[in-house]
């Protein structure tokens, strides 16, 4: 916490504004909506939920297929899933640890040669990082397939000099405790319809038509943030720059201590891409390194220190067999980085104290 996210909770008590909707909510909407330039935003419970009311926005029905990032935390796709489509996965690119542009194309050639185009493409910001989106932009509109940008982790991040959050038809980010900002749990979502917004807000609130008694006249959700929380993300959104630059000197200072060692490689940042180092990843070569991820993460655990591996990718878990998947055209990229990944302490209020310590427990696994 910042410190003056409690003055915009005691606005709300003193108000009480403290249920779903009210001025801090509404708030949070424009600032979020100005953040990335676009048009609206709606402030929901949860990332999750924002993916589920843009899915619906974007016409995802029974039977649908639609396309995303193998390697992405199951919230990306889950609530597509749920509203009855099949998933078919696309593997990373080394690049970028994102969504690969020539496995895509591949995916979607198939698809125009079969006769089922998916409904959506789901491009998912990996650990604060763009995918590169002019690819991904050009082939889904040249086969007239919708993206929605999944940038849950990616808040103050930027492609090209443009903010994450705006290039989907759809997009969203994730306040979730654990996100770059946090309301303690939220999102937002965001896109320059403003009309679908307007139903998206209709069917966040249980889709109540406009009468003097309760009348529903299709079935909605309980999807709201309140105004607790939204105050809560107000004071946060001041200091998202501030939050980018400590991720960011976090992630430089593991780099420079242990970028040089063998088998010690870092997730690349192309030079398209501004990350905002939601998380420091990196992989280790047992062959060229001695040793391996997990007995890292296992010498951190030992001093109290947790750590944990990349995501496993979608088209690797057990709820996912027998998926279709499309690898990168050089190998599972995906699979290999799971193989090797980890997630080191990335906090932005992470001492340099405490990161020596994490440095000099890594290098001493890499030296026995």
């Amino acid at each position: 916490m910042g410190g003056e996210e409690i003055n915009y909770v005691k606005e709300a008590f003193d108000t009480n504004w403290v249920a779903p909707l009210g001025p801090h909510v509404e708030g949070f909407e424009r600032e979020c909506a100005l953040h990335a330039g676009v048009r609206s935003a709606l402030a929901l419970s949860s990332g999750t939920a924002a993916a589920h009311l843009a899915a619906l926005q974007m016409g995802i029905q029974r039977g649908d297929t639609f396309f995303c990032s193998s390697m992405t935390f199951v919230a990306s796709l889950a609530p597509v899933v749920q509203c009855g489509a099949t998933p078919i996965l696309i593997d990373s690119e080394p690049e970028s640890w994102n969504m690969s542009p020539s496995a895509l194309e591949r995916a979607l050639a198939d698809a125009a040669a079969s006769g089922k185009m998916p409904r959506l493409v789901i491009a998912v910001n990996l650990y604060g990082q763009s995918c590169d989106m002019d690819k991904i932009i050009q082939l889904c509109s040249s086969y007239g397939v919708p993206i929605l940008e999944d940038a849950a982790e990616s808040l103050g991040a930027a492609y090209k000099g443009r903010q994450t959050g705006s290039f989907g038809k759809f997009s969203f980010y994730s306040f979730n405790g654990n996100k770059i900002i946090t309301t303690s749990g939220g999102g937002m979502l965001l896109s320059d319809d403003e009309e679908a917004i307007a139903h998206a807000r209709r069917l966040s609130t249980q889709a109540r038509d406009r009468a003097p008694w309760y009348q529903h006249s299709e079935l909605g959700y309980n999807f709201r943030m309140s105004n607790v929380l939204a105050g809560i993300g107000r004071a946060q959104l001041k200091l998202l720059e501030q939050r980018v630059a400590a991720r960011r000197a976090v992630f430089d200072r593991y780099y420079q201590a242990l970028a040089g060692h063998p088998g010690i490689s870092f997730m690349p940042e192309p030079e398209w891409s501004s990350s905002n180092r939601w998380l420091t990843a990196m992989t280790v070569d047992p062959c060229a390194s001695g040793t391996t991820n997990i007995r890292v993460m296992e010498a951190l655990e030992a001093q109290d220190i947790e750590s944990r591996p990349v995501w496993k990718p979608m088209h690797l878990q057990p709820v996912f067999k027998g998926v279709r998947y499309y690898p990168h055209d050089t190998g599972d990229v995906s699979a290999s980085l799971f193989e090797d990944g980890l997630c080191l302490p990335s906090g932005s209020n992470l001492s340099p104290d405490d990161q020596d310590r994490v440095i000099e427990i890594v290098l001493r696994q890499i030296r026995d």
